[in-house]
């Protein structure tokens, strides 16, 4: 019978007690939430009729002697941080629930153009902006998760600030005023196969949009948008990696998203 020194023993059983770093893939950095919390606050469309509503339907001590708290919600599926599935503006795209988590998930980079953009409440991110940044960082890679920082979400959920009005109803919809992304910008990104896109702003599409070409162009490639994104400004150029998990309604045309980033050390 074979013996193995007691020395070679003892280096095995520390080689086994070493934690394998493959069942720890997001070691050595943090996570950045990117999600603006759901309230009372939350901001939607100026014509949407209903906004977010919680009603609590039990809070406190049971006759059992233990505490219980439960309520329900109610929330359009369009407002705060929420995705905007392809369905959304191109009939026949996936819904809420058809979009592949590969298409929420993945490597971002973030696009700053917050410097022109507050001094420009009706500024469109172009195809210059993007290919600044790729001269600066490095091409957009296929499959990449863009990330648009305009610099808006510090107004939230000020509505007067962050929409440009605080008015109500369809007469404040042409007194909206914050970037978006120029319809050319939305067809350049769509040609790099980008896997999704999200901004800082209420809309794909900026504030005096009547047509929505971006968000056209964007969501009937299959390419779902981000909107009303936190924290853009605690994120790298490139390096973070994105998870955006909707709430999965079937045949929504979107939904509350809470979206979070993984940057490393």
């Amino acid at each position: 019978m074979n013996r193995i020194p007691f020395f070679s023993c003892l280096l095995l059983l520390a080689a086994c007690a070493q934690p394998d770093k493959r069942s720890a893939p997001f070691s050595g950095g943090r996570w950045i939430d990117l999600t603006h919390s759901f309230s009372e606050k939350t901001l939607y469309w100026p014509n949407n009729p209903t906004g977010f509503r919680l009603d609590t339907q039990a809070a406190g001590m049971t006759p059992g002697g233990y505490y219980y708290a439960s309520n329900a919600i109610c929330a359009p599926e369009h407002g705060g941080t929420h995705l905007d599935a392809p369905i959304h503006f191109a009939e026949g795209k996936q819904t809420a629930d058809q979009v592949p988590l590969d298409h929420l998930t993945g490597n971002a980079v973030v696009v700053d153009v917050s410097a022109k953009a507050l001094a420009n409440r009706d500024y469109l991110v172009s195809i210059a902006d993007l290919e600044a940044f790729e001269k600066a960082h490095g091409s957009i890679a296929e499959g990449s998760i863009v990330l648009l920082h305009t610099g808006y979400d510090k107004f939230y959920p000020d509505a007067a600030r962050y929409f440009g009005t605080a008015e109500k109803g369809a007469a404040a919809i042409p007194k909206l005023h914050f970037p978006g992304i120029d319809p050319e910008a939305a067809r350049w990104l769509a040609a790099r196969r980008v896997k999704a896109v999200g901004l800082d702003t209420p809309s794909l599409d900026y504030g005096q949009s009547t047509d929505f070409r971006s968000h056209r162009v964007l969501l009937g490639e299959n390419i779902p948008g981000f909107e009303n994104v936190a924290h853009l400004d605690s994120l790298p150029p490139t390096g973070a990696y994105v998870v955006a998990l909707p709430v999965k309604i079937q045949g929504g045309s979107g939904g509350p998203l809470r979206i979070v980033a993984w940057v490393g050390n």
